[in-house]
């Protein structure tokens, strides 16, 4: 399988289809933090030639989109920017897409979009929660791998990603794929024809 993955400095996803023996290849405006197949620069300035690539998964920035920003973001030009980013990446012209993002305001913009599979980083074998939406075109829901037992109404992780204060890395420490889920996506929709 040939995977493309949008948005994602760190390699985590590509690195999960790399080890089960597909080609994967990520593209990110900044250098990958691990090395590893990676085109640097704008995701959406490339001509990309769509139909090598069996499935595209794109996990672009959240920050206008996420509910959490609604005080700051809602009803403003980021914000609708965000949203155009979003429907181009759905328009896409490959078979099989994934674009992973938060809770956010992507259905409300976007009423044409499916809804998303919700998941968690606790239904794939990590101590955390960070609640986080798949919408998906011609993959089946991801399903949990390793449940964790958590407290029923625990809202700090251990992982500290919803703990971390203002810095230079916050967003991207806070944009990092759990293993877990990256594993799950390679796995489970790395099989399929």
């Amino acid at each position: 399988m040939n995977v493309l993955v949008l948005f994602e400095q760190s390699g985590i996803v590509r690195d999960a289809f790399i080890r089960r023996g597909h080609y994967a290849i990520s593209c990110d405006l900044a250098p990958c933090k691990n090395g590893g197949p990676h085109i640097q620069g704008d995701a959406l300035g490339h001509a990309w030639e769509w139909d090598f690539y069996d499935l595209v998964i794109a996990h672009p920035p959240c920050t206008h989109m996420a509910v959490s920003g609604n005080r700051y973001w809602a009803n403003t030009p980021e914000r609708q920017q965000a949203a155009d980013l979003i429907w181009y990446l759905w328009n896409i012209p490959v078979n099989r897409l994934c674009i992973e993002n938060p809770v956010g305001q992507i259905n409300s913009y976007l009423p044409e979009m499916p809804k998303p599979q919700y998941i968690q980083p606790w239904q794939f074998g990590h101590n955390a929660s960070k609640k986080t939406g798949l919408w998906k075109r011609n993959l089946p829901d991801l399903w949990p791998t390793k449940l964790i037992l958590r407290e029923r109404y625990a809202n700090q992780t251990p992982s500290g990603q919803n703990k971390l204060g203002p810095s230079p890395q916050r967003s991207l420490l806070r944009s990092l794929t759990y293993q877990g889920v990256a594993d799950a996506m390679a796995d489970q929709w790395g099989g399929l024809k």
